[in-house]
Parts: structure tokens; sequence; C-alpha cells
């Protein structure tokens, strides 16, 4: 049988099982990835992804380590803050999510103590399949920090970009996604948003894809916005392929994408990480013949869950990942 012409993936997180909480280690760490990757791979995925595992932070649940694993190693940053400090952070609307910050920028930005090029390679030789490597985006990093250093949070990023561009120009991995969760609900930054994730996109060796949402904490939207307010930036980037969250946002919304750069994929959100009940093959094909009807034959690259499944129990993601195979293949007239 001939290969897809749609491929399936994962955003990246997954559920930390139970046991790697209750015990954890770097080879508990190691045989939990297994365990994700396995999942994947006999439901059949494409592109998988080691479920983030590595950098969740149990003192960090409202970001699973989105956060911390990557700022608190870095040169430059300061994990140690006056009472002052936090005040001052916590009138910040932005990150009422938050209970504190992650840390203070007392000085230029490197890649400190960082190694994602680590990371990435204790994964893949796990597995078989084409393998997706993920990072948070600057415009997310230099948003939850204090600065006391470069005096504005254009700059910031772009001094977090490069410490990135760094790390992932090492990363030997099929795709490389970056992602960004606070710029769909701060569209007006689109310009040095772009411009900050550009530089680590251009260092990618391999393929790079960006992944944005509205948030997902405890099941929650965090942003409020709309597609169409980022179009300008999703059309700036140096990207092969864009993987959004759809599946929760209004269906009218998919017309934006119309006026994406036909020589970026497009990645459609099938599965909503916000819902516990598993949608059926008929309802993801149903969602991906729609897509392409408005955009275009051919015109979807890929499909996956709307965001990373880390709040979800692990039978609910695991029946969702076997849904998303099982949708493209009823569309794509696969399915026995």
């Amino acid at each position: 049988m001939a290969s897809p012409r749609i491929k399936t993936t994962t955003v990246g997180s997954y559920p930390v099982p139970e046991w790697l909480v209750a015990n954890p280690s770097e080879q508990a760490v190691t045989d939990a990835t297994r365990v994700v990757i396995a999942t994947q791979e006999k439901a059949g995925i494409d592109v998988v992804c080691d479920g983030e595992l590595s950098r969740f932070d149990i003192n960090h649940p409202e970001t699973n380590g989105m956060i911390e694993y990557f700022v608190v190693p870095l040169g430059g940053v300061r994990t140690e803050m006056t009472f002052e400090e936090i005040l001052d952070y916590r009138k910040n609307q932005g990150m009422q999510f938050r209970t504190r910050p992650p840390g203070v920028v007392d000085g230029p930005i490197t890649s400190g103590t960082l190694d994602l090029p680590a990371a990435c390679r204790r994964s893949r030789v796990l597995a078989s399949k084409p393998f997706k490597f993920t990072l948070t985006g600057p415009h997310m990093l230099a948003k939850t920090l204090i600065d006391h250093h470069y005096g504005d949070v254009a700059q910031l990023a772009m001094g977090i970009a490069g410490a990135l561009a760094e790390q992932v120009s090492h990363i030997d991995a099929d795709v490389i996604q970056v992602d960004e969760a606070n710029l769909p609900g701060h569209a007006e930054e689109w310009e040095w948003a772009a411009a900050a994730m550009n530089k680590v996109l251009d260092a990618v060796k391999t393929t790079p894809a960006v992944h944005l949402c509205f948030g997902n904490y405890g099941g929650q939207s965090i942003q409020k916005g709309k597609w169409d307010q980022l179009m300008a930036y999703l059309n700036t980037l140096h990207v092969d392929h864009i993987v959004m969250e759809n599946s929760h946002r209004p269906p009218e919304e998919l017309e934006a994408f119309r006026e994406l750069r036909p020589d970026i994929g497009m990645g459609l959100g099938v599965v909503d990480i916000k819902a516990t009940e598993t949608e059926s093959a008929d309802a993801i094909a149903r969602q991906i013949e729609r897509a392409e009807k408005i955009l275009g034959a051919g015109r979807v690259k890929y499909i996956h869950p709307d965001c990373g499944f880390w709040m979800l129990k692990r039978s609910i993601a695991d029946s969702k990942i076997a849904a998303l195979v099982q949708g493209r293949d009823r569309f794509e007239g696969r399915a026995g």
C-alpha cells in the first residue's frame, strides 16, 4: 500500500505516568519515554514525539516544564529573586497563570548549561519511525522572565533566540518543532516574535515546524484572539509546516488559512485535547474533508491533536492517538 499523503503526528507532551512521578530516576524517564514512543508507533503515528517526559517538573505542573526546563539553565538568568521582584511580577496580568517568575535576567543570555541535543539523542534512539523534537519558543520564554538587562522584551527574545539557535543547530531530529502558546493572545507583537522565531528556525538543519495554540492549562484556554490576526506572522516564518489548534476553535476560523503561503504545509488540529471524549474516525475524516474543501485539495499535510496531551489520563490520550490514524486512514480510503 502506498504511503499516506497526510502524515499523522503528536504535538509533544504525554501524560506523565504515575509510576514515574512516584519513583523518578534517569532510567525511569528512559523507560517511560520508551512506552510513549512505542504507544505512538503501535498506533501507526508517522512522526513520533518523546512525550517531553524528561522536562516534566512536578513543582511547575501548570506549564509541564515548558518554561523552567529551558530558562533556568541559561547563562544570564538568576533563579533566586527578591520578594519585591515577585510582587512586581504578580502585577503582570498576562502571567496570572503562574505563581512566581521562572527567573530574572541580569546579563546577556547564553546557552549556559542547557543541552537540548543530549535530550534529543536519549529519546531518538528509542524510536524506529521519524522523530520530532520540540522546544518552547523565544516569544513565550521572554514574556515569562523578569528582565533587568535588555530593557526591552523584543531584545530579550532575540537574546533567547540566539541561545536556542545554538542548541538546535546541533539537534539531530527529523522534525524540530518550536512552540509558542502566548503569541495568539498578543498578535500585536507578531513582528518581533517572528524575527526571534526565524533566528531559531534558520538554525534547524532538518525540517522546521512551528506550533501555535491558545494555551492548555488544566484544560483551559489562556489566550484570547483569532487566527486571522496572526496570518502575517505565519507567512513570515521560515518554516516547512505549521501545527495549529483547530478542533477546539470556531469552525469558521479555518477560512483564515486560505491566506497561508502555499509553500507552508498546513498542520490541522483534529483532536480536541481539552475534551475527554475520543473523536471517532468518521469525525476526524470529516474535519479533514471540510478543511480541504475550504483550503484546497491536498492542502493539509499533517493532522495532529490541537496541543499536547499532558492534562489527560493516559487511557484517553492513547485512544485519541489511535483515532488520529484511524481518521486519516478513513479519509484516504485506507481503512478496512
